[in-house]
C-alpha cells in the first residue's frame, strides 16, 4: 500500500477517533471519517499487544492492509478508515479476515 494511502500521524488518528463513526464485529473495529478533499481513501491499522507478540501483530497488520487492497474497488474512496484488531482475529487466515472486513464495511454502509 502506498504511503499516500496510509493514515500515519497521531493527529489524524485522534481526529478520526474523536469525530468519526465506529462500527464493529468480533474481529475488527472500524472507524470511518469523511474526507471530501481527497481522491483516494486512507487506511490506519492498530493492533494492540493483547493480540500477541510482534510477529503475530505484524502478521495481522499485513492481513488487514492486504484485505483493504483487495476491496479497494468496492468501497467508498472519500474516507479515512481506521482498523483496530480485536483478539478474535488472531489465528485467522486471509479469507476469514477479508470476509470479516467486508462484514464491518457493510455495517458502515461504505460498500458500493
Amino acid at each position: 500500500m502506498k504511503k499516500a494511502y496510509r493514515v500515519k500521524t497521531e493527529k489524524d488518528f485522534q481526529i478520526a477517533f474523536k469525530n468519526g463513526v465506529s462500527f464493529a464485529n468480533r474481529q475488527i473495529v472500524l472507524y470511518i471519517y469523511p474526507k471530501n478533499n481527497q481522491a483516494h481513501f486512507r487506511v490506519g491499522v492498530s493492533v494492540g499487544k493483547k493480540i500477541g507478540n510482534a510477529v503475530e501483530r505484524n502478521r495481522v497488520k499485513r492481513l488487514l492492509r492486504h484485505a483493504m487492497i483487495e476491496v479497494d474497488a468496492e468501497i467508498a474512496q472519500d474516507y479515512d478508515y481506521l482498523l483496530i484488531a480485536r483478539h478474535d482475529i488472531k489465528g485467522k487466515n486471509f479469507e476469514q479476515v477479508k470476509q470479516s472486513l467486508m462484514h464491518v464495511m457493510r455495517l458502515a454502509s461504505v460498500v458500493k
